[in-house]
């Protein structure tokens, strides 16, 4: 009896060890099946994100080479990809610190040396030396926008930008020169007289407190809201279908005039008791940003 006893704990006490053992070798198993997986998974937002800066600077390089609309075209794609990594990032669960520094440089040559780029070469060289003084104030202005998102992004409500996002400023730019090349113009001096102005203008919005809205804080459980936006949708994916590009300044334009008609329309007070607002709970990752990697929207 007493030996039956004895086996029986002795049992009893080697089934834990063994199930433990067990355990830490499934845990090992899925490490060494999951840790590539991870990897792989984590390396996408950066990818989209190198695409986005190989795409600015191939826009630089067109601009050089006096092939304006293929670099306005190619300020557009960064567009996207600077919306693309950001979600990525998020459903994926990837975000880090090194993509949201990396998704910032990106932005300030795809969105600031490249557009300003743009806008030299293609409206701006007929005034000499003022010409690099007002895109070299974009650049600067872009620079300093996505710094100023990078340490406020945490502090501020995350339905408003501070200023115009660097994307819409860059996407004005791009649709601006497509659309002038839609419509076949071709007035150098009155481009020249429209241009200096307008960038210095987009400039002083990036650096400016004029909030945007940044389409994070969009409720669509509310009745009417998802039929409305459906429709939205398919009235934009129709123009941009029939007239790509006027559709895209008329976007661009809307959206950079958004930011001073509401201004103007709520008034200093209400803005900024709505940006003191306690920030919500959501984890973003910018990807100006966008927003990559947040660009949320790909604003940043």
């Amino acid at each position: 009896m007493n030996g039956s006893l004895s086996r029986s704990n002795r049992n009893n006490g080697e089934h834990p060890a063994a199930m433990s053992l067990i355990s830490v070798r499934l845990r090992q198993q899925r490490r060494r099946v999951a840790g590539p997986l991870r990897r792989g998974v984590s390396v996408m937002p950066a990818t989209i994100t190198s695409l986005g800066l190989l795409a600015g600077f191939y826009s630089l390089i067109s601009s050089i080479d006096a092939h304006f609309e293929l670099a306005a075209v190619m300020i557009l794609v960064a567009f996207i990809c600077d919306g693309l990594d950001g979600r990525v990032a998020r459903a994926s669960r990837t975000s880090s610190q090194f993509g949201i520094e990396y998704d910032s440089l990106s932005d300030v040559v795809a969105f600031g040396c490249a557009p300003a780029a743009l806008i030299y070469s293609w409206a701006l060289r007929p005034l000499g030396a003022f010409a690099i003084v007002i895109s070299g104030l974009f650049v600067v202005g872009a620079a300093l926008r996505l710094a100023r998102f990078n340490i406020q992004s945490g502090s501020i409500d995350k339905r408003l930008f501070v200023g115009l996002p660097v994307p819409g400023a860059a996407a004005l730019i791009a649709g601006t020169v497509l659309a002038y090349s839609y419509f076949e113009m071709s007035s150098p001096r009155m481009l020249c007289g429209f241009a200096a102005p307008a960038t210095l203008a987009l400039a002083g919005l990036m650096v400016s407190r004029v909030p945007y809205p940044s389409f994070k804080g969009i409720d669509l459980q509310k009745q009417g809201k998802v039929e409305l936006l459906l429709v939205a949708l398919v009235v934009v994916a129709a123009m941009l279908f029939a007239m790509p590009q006027f559709t895209s300044f008329a976007l661009a334009a809307s959206y950079v005039l958004s930011g001073p008609i509401l201004f103007a329309r709520d008034g200093r007070i209400g803005w900024a008791a709505l940006m003191n607002r306690p920030r919500t709970n959501d984890v973003d990752r910018c990807d100006e940003a966008h927003d990559p990697t947040e660009p949320a929207s790909p604003l940043h």
